[in-house]
């Protein structure tokens, strides 16, 4: 299975939301107004118009993130998938993607934006633990998952993705298991299954000493679950937190893990396009002004690139082809981040058939092991 992209794709951010969760550290604004939202999607069309190339680009990816872009009319999610349309060459097929917290969207929403173009759904869900999710400082119920995901099914999305949190407050190994149990019944296409972090300057940041969470071990036995229950279910693990039926593996996302070109649109979006990594500030005010918030550009070097291309590529269950590696950087993997024997005589690592890629035990302290091989000095 290979995941190389050579088009483009198209990150959308819309930074505002119902209230923010204890854990967030995204850029949203709760305290959005609905002049606010008509003011930022003004100038997110006007930038995704202007935006110059020497050549036509390509896009076969387009990515709504948050925030909650749900909370956008589907005027104004129409009028940037026109945007989009009237200033790249969006390929036949794209996968459009679109985030959506349970709270903010009905059937009748749904049927509109899959109308428009939306052809795939991404649904936070997290737990389908009540107490859980108001621990998280959500706000949605288990009860509105489920309702969404069946208006969705009715709607006529056939790729839905669901989110969900392990290591959160409150939760144990068998509530863990309760949800995947309950997600796995409703068989969504896409499942990702990220680790809470704690992240300063959040509420959970205020108060992470007083905490109650599951303990180191308790996340390692929730993570294999994941990984052992989402398999007997039909789900292959494409990447780290990453879990897809086959065909279903998020084409989006791929980009970022594959070192292809992205551009993003919007307060606090990345882009990687040209060689160049750029980025806009979270000064909404400002964007909405139409001021220029670029906040850093800057060429990617051949030693980052590197770097790069082994952090992201051993997050993908295919790891590393040893042969694309040396053609791309005229260097063995092994010249450059050093041996890895000692990961594969513990069993963190595989080489096989001319890749190396983690083995499940690898997985979980994989960022320890990637801070070790990426220390080039």
């Amino acid at each position: 299975m290979s995941f190389e992209d050579k088009k483009a794709g198209i990150y959308i951010h819309v930074p505002f939301c119902l209230q923010k969760c204890l854990y967030c550290d995204f850029c949203s604004f709760p305290g959005y107004t609905e002049e606010m939202t008509e003011l930022y999607v003004k100038r997110l069309t006007e930038d995704i118009k202007g935006f110059a190339s020497n050549s036509p680009v390509e896009v076969d990816t387009v990515y709504f993130g948050g925030g909650t872009p749900t909370l956008l009319k589907e005027r104004q999610i129409d009028s940037i998938i026109d945007a989009v349309c009237k200033s790249f060459s969006l390929c036949e097929g794209a996968e459009i993607s679109c985030e959506c917290n349970p709270a903010t969207a009905d059937l009748e929403y749904l049927k509109s934006i899959r109308k428009i173009g939306i052809n795939r759904l991404s649904i936070g869900l997290q737990s389908a633990n009540d107490r859980e999710l108001r621990a998280l400082g959500r706000a949605h119920s288990f009860s509105d998952f489920k309702e969404i995901y069946k208006d969705a099914r009715k709607a006529g999305f056939d790729n839905i993705s669901a989110d969900l949190m392990y290591g959160i407050p409150e939760q144990t190994v068998d509530s863990f298991e309760h949800t995947l149990d309950v997600l796995c019944e409703l068989s969504p296409e896409h499942i990702s299954a990220y680790c809470l972090k704690i992240e300063d300057g959040t509420p959970f940041g205020r108060i992470k000493e007083t905490m109650s969470l599951p303990n180191e071990d308790a996340e390692c036995d929730m993570y294999s679950l994941c990984n052992e229950k989402l398999a007997r279910h039909g789900y292959a693990r494409y990447e780290i937190s990453n879990f897809a039926r086959p065909g279903f593996e998020s084409r989006h996302n791929l980009k970022y893990w594959t070192g292809a070109d992205y551009i993003g649109f919007g307060v606090a979006a990345h882009s990687y396009f040209g060689g160049e990594r750029f980025s806009n500030s979270r000064n909404i005010s400002a964007y909405i002004r139409g001021e220029d918030i670029t906040e850093e550009r800057f060429s990617v070097s051949e030693k980052e690139k590197m770097a790069e291309y082994i952090m992201l590529r051993m997050r993908l269950s295919e790891g590393i082809s040893l042969y694309d590696f040396e053609s791309r950087f005229g260097i063995p993997l092994e010249e450059t981040c050093g041996s890895l024997d000692k990961y594969v005589q513990a069993g963190y690592i595989k080489k096989d058939a001319g890749r190396v890629f983690f083995a499940e035990s690898g997985v979980f302290v994989s960022n320890t092991i990637l801070s070790d091989i990426l220390d080039f000095d």
